[in-house]
């Protein structure tokens, strides 16, 4: 409701500042310090006064007399110097929130969603993407919570997203599992298939992967000798180095997605990089970029006799100077060693010197191929074992399934969400968009960063990490897969899980094991993906269980606690049949009104705001809008349900009031949670 009159508001002042004074203007809302200041005040005279050389009081004067009604505004008053700020209809507002959340004109919201999704071109949201090599880790959680929860905000604003789960098959971290199983621990491809069918297969790889990364440190040209012949033979699909690596990707991603689907993060489409080879989306990519000049074969210098995506000079110096305000010096992903060659670049590499292509040129074609500019399509077949009731579909150059959905259909817009350092790689990508002549793809395919996730020393110890005296006193401790130090995700969901459940058993020891069990598991993701997307994405995040399970403090579990408390109020409410009383439109207004009415009124706006903070959390892609909005409400009403005795109220008219607005509370932050994609339990 709250952006639906702040909508009306921007139209109305734009009309009357182009019809009286001819200037067209993009008005800018912002909410008051003080609800006694009216819901919403815009600056936009002081834009003005520029214009037309005139004091800005001056001109807001003229605005609030000259503008006219506005339906749900009760009045535009000037402020401070020139502030123009508006007053909702406190009892207009009630009945557009009431209505807002009735059952019917939520069936009317679904399908105007619907509508609305399906006249939209698609929009592809492209996140978790994990190296198939070993296990999850925390920082991999940190991308599929941003990634799912930017989905689920999309959706509800009613556009048509697509989520895709990218599966680097044919990458250097594949090979050197390979090489570990093959060449270290001299296994034949039957037995790794035998390996691959347990159930910690990703957890052996995660070990494998760090003694690799050693064993290949070791001697750097057996290492290039190695890589070398493994990849080649991956991206061709032949001998025991292909069956295997085929074998290791398919189980790891197997695992992969039994892990996230205990977020409740799925995916609709794994685009595999060996369809990008085998159905020659390269060849094709390649040859446009040829024809096109965007790439060049270098003659001379150490990158001779490789294909270049040259940079102008201009643009030399903004990705520098961009990548040195924001690069982090690590991230919660590692990146790989092929993601880090040449990452300095200024001429990056397309396809090596032995004709083999960067990840960065399959970028491109997966990229070209996202926007429909290909000219081609992959084939589609069901995932084999994709999580209990999910149906999950993968790009395949084998025969494909009739019945696949059609996911070529273009896009109009792709969130790519991968870690920060990557910023410089998907510069590259647009630059190759751009470079063949597709400035609006280029312009649309939005790099949905984020910072690296670390570890509060406590939470390593924890963990059990062993820590130096000098690591203890540091704010937080790093972590790296390539290392094998880190968290993985199923071990820190077990963890969160097993906390969750002792404090449940403890308040509830006469609920039932199952039901406990299931409270638990509510509790735990909803303290790990609120701490995860509570941080604007350019924090740094230092993950502590004891901070994020917390019942009190701006938590998952803090909000989760306060819809069980609105539904004890509730559940008591009808058992004294206090709720089957109708609140009449005059005691709203008597309500709203006077000191105690503006408590009353903060609480009311606060639970009318959900989309308010749903159009900036896709304004400025920051999910954090969304968490910060949860919090608040919980916290506001905590604080209304401490000053007011709700059941005990002896107005008739007041008590039924009160009931009614921790149902709206209830609604909408129930709402919110779920767009965070948390559940809220019955019982804490």
């Amino acid at each position: 409701m709250y952006q639906e009159l702040t909508n009306r508001l921007r139209e109305a002042l734009a009309r009357h500042i182009r019809e009286k004074y001819g200037v067209e203007l993009t008005i800018a809302l912002e909410r008051p310090a003080k609800i006694e200041m009216g819901e919403a005040a815009s600056p936009v005279c002081f834009e003005l006064a520029k214009r037309l050389k005139r004091a800005p009081r001056q001109i807001a004067q003229e605005i609030a007399n000259g503008l006219g009604g506005i339906a749900g505004i009760a009045r535009v008053e000037v402020a401070g110097g020139g502030y123009l700020n508006a007053y909702f209809e406190r009892a207009a507002f009630w009945g557009g929130v009431i209505e807002e959340n009735s059952e019917e004109s939520g069936k009317r919201a679904q399908r105007r969603h619907a509508e609305d999704a399906e006249k939209n071109r698609k929009t592809i949201v492209e996140h978790t993407s994990i190296n198939p090599n070993k296990a999850a880790h925390i920082g991999h959680v940190r991308n599929a919570v941003l990634g799912d929860t930017m989905v689920r905000i999309l959706r509800h604003a009613g556009n048509r997203v697509q989520i895709q789960n990218y599966i680097d098959n044919t990458g250097v971290q594949v090979a050197d599992v390979v090489i570990g199983f093959l060449h270290m621990e001299q296994r034949t491809p039957v037995s790794v298939k035998m390996m691959a069918m347990e159930p910690k297969f990703d957890y052996h790889c995660w070990d494998l992967y760090a003694k690799a990364t050693q064993f290949l440190a070791e001697d750097k040209e057996r290492a290039a000798k190695l890589r070398g012949e493994t990849l080649k033979a991956i991206e061709e699909g032949t001998g025991e180095d292909a069956e295997v690596a085929q074998v290791v990707a398919d189980a790891i991603v197997g695992c992969h997605l039994r892990t996230m689907a205990r977020l409740d993060i799925g995916y609709e489409l794994l685009a595999r990089e060996s369809e990008i080879l085998h159905l020659k989306f390269w060849d094709a990519a390649f040859e446009m970029l040829k024809k096109s000049g965007a790439i060049q074969l270098a003659a001379s210098g150490k990158m001779a006799g490789c294909w270049i995506l040259p940079w102008k000079e201009e643009e030399k110096q903004r990705i520098n100077a961009e990548n040195t305000e924001s690069a982090p010096t690590g991230s919660g992903q590692a990146p790989d060693t092929e993601k880090n060659e040449e990452e300095n670049s200024q001429d990056k590499i397309i396809v090596r010197s032995n004709g083999t292509v960067t990840y960065v040129g399959k970028d491109i074609a997966y990229q070209l191929w996202k926007f429909g500019l290909l000219g081609k399509d992959f084939h589609y077949r069901k995932w084999p074992n994709a999580p209990a009731g999910e149906e999950v579909w993968a790009t395949t150059s084998g025969a494909g399934d009739a019945k696949a959905p059609h996911f070529g259909a273009p896009a109009k817009r792709v969130y790519n969400v991968i870690d920060t350092r990557q910023a410089y790689v998907q510069e590259v990508v647009a630059q190759g968009l751009r470079g063949l002549g597709h400035a609006e793809a280029a312009e649309n395919s939005i790099h949905l960063w984020y910072e690296r996730l670390v570890l509060t020393p406590r939470c390593a110890a924890e963990m059990g990490y062993k820590l130096s005296a000098d690591e203890a006193k540091k704010p937080y401790v790093e972590v790296s897969g390539r290392k094998g130090l880190g968290v993985k995700a199923d071990d820190l969901i077990d963890r969160l899980e097993a906390a969750a459940l002792s404090e449940v058993a403890q308040r509830h020891a006469d609920m039932k094991a199952e039901q406990q069990e299931l409270t638990a598991h509510a509790i735990a993701v909803g303290a790990l993906r609120f701490f995860l997307l509570k941080f604007t994405r350019n924090a740094i995040i230092a993950f502590d269980f004891e901070d994020a399970l917390s019942f009190e403090g701006e938590t998952g579990p803090y909000c989760q606690y306060a819809v069980v408390r609105i539904r004890g109020i509730r559940r008591k409410g009808a058992d004294a049949e206090a709720t089957s009383v109708e609140v009449t439109k005059e005691s709203v207004g008597g309500f709203l009104s006077g000191a105690e009415g503006n408590l009353f009124w903060e609480l009311l706006v606060a639970a009318g705001s959900l989309d308010f903070a749903v159009d900036a959390a896709i304004a400025t892609q920051e999910p954090a809008f969304v968490a910060k909005y949860a919090f608040q409400l919980a916290q506001a009403f905590n604080n209304f349900y401490h000053k007011h005795h709700i059941l005990s109220e002896a107005d008739e008219q007041k008590r039924a009031f009160l009931l009614r607005l921790t149902e709206l509370v209830e609604a909408q932050l129930v709402r919110a949670l779920g767009l965070l994609g948390i559940e809220a339990p019955e019982k804490m």
